[in-house]
């Protein structure tokens, strides 16, 4: 119905100051998740193998959940960039 009409705008990477600074505070917020996930993720095994050993289903279940949280986040962290990357390459037109 109604063609889509670029605007003409693109990202730009020195239109704003403070740009590096916000970069590095990012790439320490993702250093910084990956650390919490990694504990999570010990955290986690601990409580599935003492509900294993102790046979409560209820912790082991909750162990095994845990886990699998904490390795879904931590492949959605590290694979960000390239995420981001890959849909804002996409053209609609």
């Amino acid at each position: 119905m109604f063609p889509l009409q670029d605007p003409g705008i693109s990202p730009n990477g020195t239109g704003l100051p403070g740009l590096p600074a916000l970069r590095q505070m990012v790439g320490a917020l993702l250093t910084f998740s990956l650390v919490l996930c990694v504990a999570a993720f010990v955290i986690s095994a601990a409580a599935w193998a003492l509900g294993s050993f102790n046979s409560n289903a209820h912790y082991a279940g909750k162990g095994k959940t845990g886990c699998l949280v904490a390795a879904g986040a931590a492949v959605l962290i590290g694979s960000a960039n390239a995420l981001i990357r890959f849909f804002s390459n996409v053209n609609l037109g």
